[in-house]
């Protein structure tokens, strides 16, 4: 385990937060609770059919936490009431909002709503969209952010690069093709993510197959487009491109490439033009060079939902919660 992650653990310990694991019939959910409230990393409420969940946890110690099935649970009819009160615009029914609030992913997002819990984790057994899906109906963005977006921090071992090792790689989960503004939107919010997280000064590199117009193309001029709005919104951060990975991270590459940049041959925070280059390249540190990959974590929500991937063992499921805990702690 990193020296990150045992960061981000101890900081939620300091501060405990109450999570919603929404998955609770799936034993990694379950092994995940074990370890977490074993290590008091957060307090849990573990969605499910109670029987399920306790035949599945033999074993397992989740005696502390709370768990509740929606489909039985003497709060789902209140919860369904203020569901109803926020989408009665949107066309939704008393009945309807009863119906949806049967559906664990949808329960756990109101208890966040409600303040009963600080935050969710999900995505084991749900898709992407059905997990953030709730989210957005529900908890809709933070305060002054325009878009919710997806990161991975990426821990990679013996490197001399990013914050000793540590880089943001976004959007790498969420946003398929963002145009020029989304991304300043998503570079905004990857710094913040950063600082909040790692604890360390955010520099970002807009990156792109160009540095400094090396190439001509649109894909080219997007990456330029969205550096400028960047730079307008917030000119306080350290923000600099288009550049190409090498001379965002090498400073040698960065010297020949990039001599008057802020950030060129120091940056933490890697913004991609598109999933495709974003999920590609978090995959390929991961594998290559044995880097640990925490996430996709969202931003922009305004309070923490956060998904798993289908493939995800239970410590990846302990390492996103303690992030969602950090999360809350904002």
């Amino acid at each position: 385990m990193s020296k990150f992650l045992d960061k981000i653990k101890e900081r939620a310990r300091q501060n405990k937060k109450v999570i919603v694991l929404a998955e609770g019939e799936d034993i990694r959910t379950l092994k995940a609770a074990d370890i977490i409230l074993r290590e008091g990393i957060a307090d849990l409420i573990i969605l499910g059919d109670e029987d399920k969940i306790h035949c599945l946890a033999k074993g397992l110690d989740i005696s502390k936490a709370t768990v509740i099935d929606p489909k039985k649970s003497n709060k789902t009819e209140k919860l369904a009431d203020e569901f109803y009160q926020l989408r009665k615009s949107k066309g939704v029914t008393p009945e309807q909002a009863a119906q949806i609030l049967l559906d664990p992913l949808y329960f756990g997002v109101m208890l966040v709503k409600t303040s009963e819990a600080d935050g969710m984790v999900a995505g084991a057994v749900n898709s992407t969209p059905n997990v953030l899906r709730p989210s957005l109906q529900i908890l809709k963005t933070a305060p002054g952010t325009k878009l919710v977006s997806a990161f991975f921090v990426m821990c990679v071992p013996d490197c001399k690069y990013g914050a000793d090792g540590i880089f943001i790689f976004a959007d790498s989960g969420l946003n398929e093709n963002p145009d020029a503004d989304a991304i300043s939107e998503i570079a905004i919010s990857s710094a913040e993510s950063f600082e909040l997280l790692v604890q360390k000064e955010a520099r970002v590199g807009m990156l792109s197959y160009s540095t400094y117009g090396s190439a001509k193309s649109e894909l080219v001029d997007k990456m330029q487009q969205a550096t400028k709005l960047a730079k307008e919104k917030r000119p306080d951060l350290l923000l600099d491109g288009e550049l190409q990975v090498d001379a965002a991270i090498v400073p040698e590459v960065a010297k020949s490439k990039a001599p008057s940049s802020s950030i060129a041959g120091s940056a933490n925070v890697l913004v991609f033009p598109d999933l495709n280059a974003g999920n590609i390249g978090y995959k390929l540190v991961q594998r290559l060079a044995k880097a640990e990959a925490y996430g996709p974590i969202t931003q922009g929500i305004a309070k923490p939902v956060n998904d798993l991937s289908r493939g995800c063992q239970a410590e990846d499921i302990v390492g996103v919660v303690a992030i969602t805990c950090v999360q809350a702690q904002k």
